[in-house]
């Protein structure tokens, strides 16, 4: 059997919500004038984690683009701002991980932001000239490595182009000049907001889970059957 699978669009339309674990804790934005809606949306758990990532990265990398404030200043600031990000996560994530059993997914993403987080941390008050230079490098890399462990968990060829993106966008940078953390900023936070607009492809097994009861069991399973039989929708 393929690892990913090839009959599933890489990205299409948001799906009505069907897992049991997705459908709890859903946020729903509807914006009507009279009888007519004009935006409609709907936004699981997952879909919140990467949008509070985009906004804690655009935060952080416009700030250094564009602030006078100093970079020790930022460092504190934006250690305390990633470290409630990882708690969100690990909150909002974890039923969901747990129940596709993709914890050690988890944990790799919260590490690679804490890994980031320390890097940057000693460029800066330690002075490490080579971490200063490549900060955009450095975090591009990063993302990138966090996109294809989440390629190979999800067996989603979505996350993998997302990878790609961002190496090519260390490839670019040398040309941006001075306007590296903007550029940087942007590929970062358009691709998790774009995430978090659309339904990309993931091949996960139906699993059983012993904290789900009976009828979210079979309301899981008949999720699985119709998440199958939407799989040819094309977005």
């Amino acid at each position: 059997m393929a690892f990913f699978n090839s009959t599933v669009p890489i990205f299409r339309r948001k799906p009505p919500v069907l897992d049991v674990q997705d459908a709890k804790g859903i946020v729903r934005i509807r914006l009507r004038i009279k009888q007519k809606t004009l935006f409609h949306r709907f936004y699981t758990r997952i879909d919140r984690v990467l949008m509070l990532w985009g906004l804690i990265s655009a935060i952080i990398f416009f700030t250094a683009q564009f602030s006078p404030i100093s970079w020790i200043a930022q460092s504190i600031a934006w250690s305390i701002l990633s470290i409630v990000g990882s708690i969100a996560t690990i909150v909002l994530t974890y039923v969901w991980v747990k129940a596709e059993r993709l914890r050690w997914l988890l944990y790799c993403w919260v590490g690679l932001m804490m890994g980031g987080v320390v890097l940057t941390n000693l460029g800066i008050f330690l002075g490490w000239g080579q971490i200063l230079l490549n900060l955009c490098n450095l975090w591009l890399i990063l993302m990138a490595v966090g996109y294809f462990f989440t390629s190979w968990g999800l067996r989603s060829r979505a996350f993998a182009i997302a990878g790609f993106f961002h190496l090519l966008g260390i490839i670019i940078l040398p040309a941006i000049g001075g306007s590296q953390f903007l550029i940087t900023g942007i590929l970062i936070v358009a691709t998790l907001f774009f995430f978090a607009e659309v339904q990309w492809d993931m091949s996960l097994p139906l699993k059983q889970n012993l904290r789900f009861s009976r009828h979210s069991q079979s309301f899981k399973q008949q999720s699985y059957t119709l998440r199958q039989l939407r799989q040819a929708s094309t977005y």
